[in-house]
């Protein structure tokens, strides 16, 4: 029985003692203040395992037979909408016969302001060429080369309309879908739809004509989350010269997979521009905006993942332990301070 007194070291509740159980102002400041830090990271906690996070994958390319969406959104404040026109031709070396279209062009003002629009759907098959207006183009009947030297009631009608429009300051803006294979290939905007001698009366010279846009959004599918495309508020305006545009775009195949398990199907791109200024002895070429895409062989999968609620649990209890524990201590702190200020105040005074 002598060694039962012993075991009261081991014992891990101890009764506290009576002046411990005291309420003091300053007790209720540290619990008031250790309340608001452990709201405040309650809160915080909470807030992350809330907040989902995304987890990138990467593995081979196994689509096949699909249509790849090219969404376009552009404006060309220097050049009416008459004389533009958008041409897609993929790796074949020939326009799609069965490419379904989808644009439409907007006349502008020279404010900016929507004058009029135009439903596209006149992209036909042509030979893969560099769409430049040579003056030397094969399998011509006598009706062409008779059109080439003589200009019919429609064409100068149209000349003198394009010319007002330019004169007014009149712009165009393209925006639509083009559906092409995923294969390599590149879409083009620019005045190669005209005739040569149509184009030659109106601009007077492929160097007067002035190719300036502004892209508002270009993408390759539907947006996700966090998703940026390099090209979207672009702007390039020339002053005083003439060039081409050349845009090279990788093109990542890209599956986003929500918290819901829903898999959104889209396409990220990397680009990289190159501006060609046209040379006053190159009278065979015509400045045109091109877009140069080829696809990479990898897909890059995005998944939304949210953290373990066990994980959450476990921090929320160190959290708001650790801080009792502190605000605890420094009770203990304070009302020792507190006392042994009081104790020497009273002794003073009793001397």
């Amino acid at each position: 029985m002598g060694r039962i007194p012993s075991l009261k070291n081991f014992n891990a509740f101890p009764h506290a003692e009576d002046h411990l159980l005291k309420k003091t102002y300053s007790g209720a400041i540290v619990t008031i203040f250790g309340l608001i830090i452990m709201i405040t990271l309650f809160v915080h906690e909470l807030k992350f395992y809330l907040t989902t996070y995304t987890v990138h994958q990467m593995s081979v390319d196994l689509k096949r037979g699909e249509t790849l969406p090219i969404h376009i959104n552009m404006s060309f404040p220097s050049l009416p909408c008459e004389v533009l026109s958008v041409d897609a031709i993929d790796m074949s070396g020939k326009h799609e016969v069965d490419l379904h279209t989808n644009i439409w062009k907007l006349r502008l003002d020279k404010y900016g302001h929507i004058i009029g629009t135009e439903y596209l759907n006149d992209l036909v098959e042509k030979e893969h060429g560099t769409h430049d207006h040579d003056h030397d183009h094969e399998h011509k009947d006598d009706e062409q080369k008779k059109q080439e030297h003589t200009f019919n009631e429609d064409a100068d009608k149209m000349v003198k309309s394009v010319k007002k429009a330019m004169e007014n300051g009149e712009g165009c803006r393209v925006y639509g879908v083009l559906d092409v294979q995923r294969v390599a290939g590149n879409f083009h905007i620019s005045v190669h739809g005209l005739n040569i001698f149509v184009a030659e009366k109106i601009f007077d010279g492929s160097s007067h004509v002035n190719v300036s846009h502004v892209i508002h959004d270009l993408s390759f599918g539907p947006k996700y989350p966090g998703l940026h495309n390099p090209l979207d508020d672009t702007t390039r305006i020339l002053h005083d010269t003439s060039g081409t545009f050349k845009y090279y775009i990788k093109i990542v195949p890209t599956e986003y997979r929500y918290l819901s398990k829903q898999v959104l199907p889209t396409n990220q791109f990397s680009v990289t521009e190159y501006f060609v200024p046209k040379r006053a002895t190159d009278r065979s070429s015509w400045p045109a905006v091109y877009f140069l895409y080829d696809l990479s062989p990898i897909t890059v999968t995005i998944k939304e993942e949210r953290r373990n609620f066990l994980h959450f649990i476990t921090r929320l209890c160190a959290v708001l332990g650790g801080t009792f524990a502190m605000t605890g201590m420094l009770d203990r702190w304070m009302y020792r301070l507190i006392e042994s200020v009081t104790k020497s105040k009273t002794r003073s005074v009793l001397r």
